[in-house]
């Protein structure tokens, strides 16, 4: 079963709709002892970096996101909820979770796209330029395209980045190593490539609870 975080910052409803699609077993929950029986956590996150990381420890869920980081239980981070595993955001100048190295960098003012000012937030479809093998976009089209939508982007350190994506800048679209990932898209809203991602994280769960 994959558990995906409650914490009151995300879009949880979209991405179950999505795993029930693809007969994937989950639970939506913010209990600690359930969520730790599961064989991964998705991480979702939509509004602000401050509010999000307020919510998560209140809730006590910092400590689990760093317990299954520690334990190597895969983790899926998507949108804020990818953001929030660096170290800290310019949004709300917020420190976060920090399980990996790298920084969240709002946007420039002046921003340009085909010699167009393009708008803040990134909106809409886009590709990925793959930077490293990545296990999530195994057997999907290498010029798939994702739902984005995001005023700040990733900025981890070189060996984090496993896909960047252009809007204006080249910024990081897919982040972690094996096991720990985010996603700065929405696959549970990008179509057929989403849902494969979502499978590929879902059979390495699967992989990965056998071994442990």
């Amino acid at each position: 079963m994959i558990g995906i975080l409650d914490y009151e910052a995300g879009n949880q409803t979209s991405v179950q709709r999505a795993l029930n699609h693809l007969g994937i077993p989950c639970v939506i929950s913010h209990d600690h002892a359930l969520l730790a029986q599961t064989e991964g956590l998705i991480f979702p996150g939509v509004g602000q970096a401050g509010q999000a990381m307020r919510k998560l420890k209140e809730r006590g869920l910092d400590h689990l996101l760093y317990d299954f980081a520690t334990q190597n239980k895969p983790i899926l981070g998507i949108c804020l909820g990818c953001q929030i595993l660096l170290q800290h955001s310019e949004e709300d100048d917020t420190p976060l979770l920090g399980l990996l190295k790298g920084f969240v960098r709002r946007f420039p003012r002046e921003l340009y796209l085909d010699n167009r000012k393009a708008p803040v937030p990134h909106m809409g479809w886009n590709t990925l330029d793959p930077q490293k093998k990545c296990r999530l976009l195994e057997n999907i089209h290498p010029n798939a395209a994702y739902y984005f939508v995001h005023s700040y982007y990733t900025q981890p350190e070189k060996e984090f980045i496993l896909t960047t994506t252009y809007y204006g800048l080249d910024f990081c679209s897919v982040l972690g190593r094996e096991g720990l990932w985010g996603v700065q898209f929405h696959p549970e809203k990008s179509g057929q490539p989403g849902l494969a991602l979502l499978k590929n994280f879902a059979n390495y769960c699967s992989e990965v609870q056998h071994v442990l």
